[in-house]
């Protein structure tokens, strides 16, 4: 038992904390419910001064993503405080089945941390992992241009139907940001902010009925919203360069991933040590299996890794019906696994010209022929190449 701890559970709103403070913990969770002194802290100076008097050791938080938790996180780790991440569903369940708790309200998950680390201090697999500040800072930028493209889509989609009646003859041109940064030539024209004799030509013979000041305001968001995107993505190029995303990166060229994808895939698996044994290497175990009785390798650092990825498929059976759901992890890698596989491997003409894109293919390919559905044929492939990667970088790293 973990002694001469102050322990400190924080279950984090919008614009407050609820705080439980334990020494140990205590021997009837349910009950002390009714008794504990919770205390509120509000997001200003004087609530933060307040929580850092309490003098905690440890702080457990929930991830509740880069608003609301990373405020109090970095304000306790100036402090001296260490902190440490517990995961939704695990917490869910722990407060559910082992505390027997009440219905879930902050005090009850403020309650539940605090225990959560007396059962479960000395392993940190049951904890989320704490990156560092680079791959922090990278996960910052990728779910920005995440956010920057789910932007972007209905401007574009308004300022196209806009233009079918304005301007029609460019009301579907695909118009890209130059290699320099420079905003789309078509969107910079209609805002002023790019000269054009093409698109000065086409419109004094155009059948439109002219073009709005709502179309060239649109226009303009869009412009900015792409220098934005731009800036971002030079930071994110600068902070891949690190030397120590190297060896990372090396074997993502030979799956011909992206700047954005090698990105998201760094922020969520990096360092891939993470995902091994305790003697440094890729955990394997042999257990027996349920059905087949027979000794079987089960691939449990390759699991994490999968899992991590929102890659890893789980079987969910009940009665005489059985099926395969992915559940958990990360839905961005996931969304852009599944942009890969079409961009890379399903397209025939843009496939990976090398061993990796030779095997995703033909099991693309024939899974295809047999009259698979295509969504379950891409998490399949999916699946594999994140297999392929975890051997890959495992070659590479050890």
């Amino acid at each position: 038992m973990q002694q001469n701890k102050r322990i400190l559970g924080l279950d984090v709103s919008k614009s407050s904390v609820s705080a439980c403070l334990l020494e140990s913990k205590p021997s009837d969770p349910r009950q002390f419910y009714y008794e504990c002194p919770f205390k509120l802290f509000s997001a200003n100076s004087a609530g933060i001064k307040a929580l850092l008097a309490l003098k905690p050791d440890i702080a457990i938080m929930e991830p509740t993503g880069v608003n609301y938790s990373r405020l109090w996180g970095t304000h306790l780790a100036r402090g001296g405080v260490e902190v440490r991440l517990v995961g939704h569903k695990e917490l869910r369940s722990y407060r559910e089945h082992h505390l027997n708790l009440p219905d879930k309200d902050d005090d009850a998950d403020a309650l539940a941390l605090a225990c959560y680390y007396f059962d479960y201090f000395d392993t940190p697999r049951r904890f989320v992992q704490i990156r560092d500040f680079t791959t922090t800072r990278i996960r910052e930028l990728v779910l920005r241009l995440a956010h920057l493209n789910r932007v972007q889509s209905p401007i574009i989609n308004r300022l196209r139907q806009d233009l079918a009646w304005q301007f029609p003859e460019v009301a579907h041109v695909k118009s890209r940001r130059g290699i320099e940064g420079d905003v789309p030539l078509l969107w910079g024209w209609l805002c002023g902010e790019r000269k054009s004799n093409k698109y000065d030509a086409l419109r004094d013979r155009s059948i439109g009925l002219g073009i709005t000041s709502t179309v060239r305001h649109h226009a303009s968001r869009l412009c900015d919203l792409q220098k934005e995107e731009h800036s971002i993505e030079v930071e994110l190029q600068q902070l891949l360069s690190d030397s120590k995303f190297t060896a990372y990166r090396e074997v993502f060229k030979t799956f011909g991933f992206g700047v954005r994808l090698e990105g998201i895939i760094l922020s969520q698996i990096y360092p891939i040590e993470a995902y091994f044994g305790a003697d440094g290497k890729p955990e394997v175990r042999i257990r027996k299996g349920r059905k087949s009785g027979k000794p079987t390798k089960r691939y449990l650092s390759l699991r994490r890794f999968q899992k991590s990825l929102g890659l890893a498929p789980s079987l969910e059976a009940s009665g005489d019906k059985s099926k395969i759901k992915i559940v958990g992890g990360s839905d961005l890698c996931r969304i852009a696994f599944w942009q890969w596989v079409f961009t890379r491997i399903e397209v025939k003409r843009c496939r990976l010209d090398n061993e990796i894109g030779a095997a995703l293919g033909a099991q693309l390919d024939a899974e295809k022929a047999a009259g698979r559905p295509v969504r379950l044929v891409r998490s399949r492939i999916s699946a594999k190449a994140a297999k392929l990667l975890f051997r890959e970088l495992v070659k590479v790293i050890l």
